[in-house]
């Protein structure tokens, strides 16, 4: 479908891509992995035509599609509604459209036979485009993204960044390309939408490459991982599990193979070392030194596996009891967010915050803080201090300063060696601790906000979406530094990796209630399920009797009747059934042709209203008649199931 050869790809001095490979065939499922700034973005515009290669050539077929989710889809606005914004992935069906409603306004004022030809045509053209069922299909997909019914007429503009991404996926989901190129999908999404778009990409037909830091996402979705490394495409043929597994032991191969000559070259230098001076063995030397300026070198493994490697701090051992609410209520105007709540947190908890948006997570973590008024009892236990990290202390960092000056005034007591540490261990080493914020990326910000909010003397941290904007050595820096950490916290994430790695204790809302389940992410998972599966069980036996009653319709047969006068009865029910369809079916039928007839009459043209009702009632009638021949057809083979065990009796 699409071939990479021989890339080479320089952003100025810095190579990205040197004689990289990569074949992308039909119905492959990449994740496309590699540390910050290695060009696995770039990669996907490359592919998309934005940025021409500086050597190399891509090859791809006539017939392949793109359709490309950026992060700079988010500057996008409109007026329109997001329904509108998601259908606008429909542009033949709509134009088409448009065509239809043309012609139907000509009506208005003229009736000729060449534009009644012409209708049916872009009618019977739109059919096939599946044209009268694409609001549906919009709708589908935005609200599996998170998306209520009353919100799909809101304009676009009246979303925040996040949701308007939402929508631009949608669009592009829609458009069903052969090959999807999704920049971090999961970044503005919550739990229950990135679920869902892992079930919408396990089935979806064409190609799929997806830039994430999500491990367990990229688990579900891909089967081939591509790490960017070392300026070339390496493929791993499995999931992100499988590449962890692999990789390991295409290390432990090279680092064997890097040893070998590395113990081969020290030899051959000792050699040459030792007998360039001789006469006798000069040529010798000679032949060796030049072996060795020929050798290609064998790379030693790199670790991509930073270790943090400082001690958290606080002087101040806080009381049993972090924190309570009691009977707390919060509502914005009619809005209700938490009703006649209580909310415990005790020392040593490391507690998780899960959800859907919308549902006041981040409200409560406000409200934990004590920058939001309540109703109800909140009360702080003895010796906590607190500190907050969310996306917006990003905000607070100050521009003009360089990194490890921004350390120094956070007022930690630390000397500058240990800020030193910390930000190794952070990512930020040698010079790069002179960095002025204001040049740092979003991630790169996050890092340094973040180690700020973890030096501080804090025994209690709240932790909104940390691992926003993190990669994968990042997110697991952060994990290694919360393993460590002896205070108490409350994390809000939608990364289930980092969740599961971190939490003992996890939080849900529901019914505007917080509840708890005192256990691991996975744990909670299951238990989940198995609450759903109850509820199913529960909600099936509670509709069975109106089931019993539904199927009295439908076809049954006796099975166990174990004579003949029953099976005789059954029998006779069913031929009753039969008739009775038999003689909805024609009434169906005979309605079927007066709305043909009435769609053959010229003069519905001249009222494009009527003719848009007719038509829809004419499709709805279809669809009706269609269930009730399937429904004679399933009548008739229990019949003949019937009159077989009649006759074997």
């Amino acid at each position: 479908m699409i071939s990479i050869n021989n890339l080479d790809f320089h952003f100025g001095s810095r190579t990205l891509y040197e004689d990289a490979n990569l074949h992308i065939k039909p119905k492959d499922k990449i994740g496309l992995i590699g540390l910050n700034g290695t060009g696995k973005s770039t990669l996907l515009r490359v592919l998309v035509g934005e940025y021409k290669p500086d050597a190399g050539t891509i090859q791809m077929s006539r017939e392949t599609t793109l359709g490309f989710l950026n992060q700079d889809l988010l500057s996008y606005q409109t007026e329109d509604s997001i329904l509108l914004v998601a259908m606008q992935a429909f542009e033949e069906a709509l134009n088409l459209q448009k065509k239809i409603d043309a012609i139907l306004h000509e009506f208005e004022t003229d009736y000729r036979d060449e534009l009644v030809d012409k209708l049916a045509k872009l009618q019977e053209q739109f059919e096939a485009l599946d044209g009268y069922n694409i609001q549906n299909k919009a709708e589908e997909i935005l609200e599996g993204l998170g998306f209520s019914t009353e919100e799909l007429q809101r304009p676009l503009k009246t979303f925040s960044g996040g949701w308007r991404m939402r929508v631009m996926l949608a669009k592009i989901l829609l458009q069903k390309p052969s090959l999807l190129l999704l920049d971090e999908p999961t970044n503005h999404l919550d739990l229950p939408s990135i679920k869902w778009l892992e079930n919408y990409l396990e089935n979806y037909e064409g190609s799929v490459i997806i830039v994430s830091h999500d491990r367990e996402f990229l688990d579900k979705t891909t089967n081939t991982i591509v790490e960017v490394a070392q300026q070339k495409l390496n493929v791993y043929a499995g999931n992100y599990s499988f590449y962890l597994e692999e990789k390991e032991l295409r290390n432990e191969i090279q680092k064997g193979a890097f040893e070998n000559q590395q113990s081969q070259i020290r030899q051959a230098e000792r050699f040459i070392e030792r007998f360039k001076a001789k006469a006798s063995k000069a040529k010798q030397a000679q032949s060796r030194a030049k072996m060795l300026d020929k050798l290609e070198r064998i790379e030693d493994v790199a670790s991509d596996a930073p270790k943090v490697n400082f001690k958290f701090q606080f002087n101040v051992e806080p009381g049993r009891h972090i924190l309570r609410l009691e009977h707390m209520s919060k509502s914005y105007d009619q809005k209700i967010i938490f009703r006649d709540t209580n909310v415990n947190i005790e020392r040593g908890d490391k507690i998780a915050l899960i959800g859907a948006n919308g549902k006041g997570k981040s409200t409560l973590l406000r409200i934990i803080a004590g920058d939001e008024q309540i109703n109800g009892k909140r009360q702080l236990g003895h010796n906590v201090i607190m500190s907050f990290y969310a996306q917006h202390q990003l905000e607070s960092l100050n521009v003009d300063n360089e990194i490890l000056q921004e350390l120094v005034e956070a007022g930690s007591k630390r000397n500058e060696m240990e800020l030193r540490t910390v930000l190794g261990s952070f990512l930020f080493t040698g010079d790069a601790v002179f960095k002025k914020i204001k040049v740092l990326s979003g991630g790169e910000k996050s890092r340094v906000a973040l180690a700020k909010t973890l030096i501080s003397e804090a025994n209690f941290l709240l932790l909104d979406e940390p691992t926003n904007h993190l990669d994968m050595q990042s997110v697991n820096i952060l994990i290694q530094a919360l393993e460590q950490y002896e205070g108490t916290f409350v994390v809000i994430s939608h990364d289930r990796y980092f969740v599961e790695n971190v939490a003992n204790k996890i939080w849900y809302i529901e019914d505007y209630q917080l509840k708890e389940y005192p256990g691991t992410y996975h744990e909670y998972e299951y238990w989940q399920e198995q609450r759903e599966k109850s509820g199913r069980k529960a909600e099936s036996a509670s509709t069975k009797s109106v089931e019993n009653k539904q199927n009295a319709t439908k076809p049954t047969t006796s099975t166990n009747s174990g004579n003949q006068a029953n099976l005789q009865q059954d029998l006779k029910k069913l031929n009753n059934q039969l008739k009775e369809v038999e003689n909805q079916i024609s009434s169906l039928e005979q309605q079927q042709k007066e709305l043909e007839r009435q769609l053959a009459d010229p003069k519905i043209y001249g009222n494009p209203s009527q003719l848009q009702e007719v038509t829809q009632q004419f499709e709805a009638l279809k669809k009706q008649l269609d269930q009730k021949n399937n429904g004679w057809e399933e009548i008739l083979q229990a019949i003949d199931e019937l009159e077989n065990q009649v006759k074997n009796i």
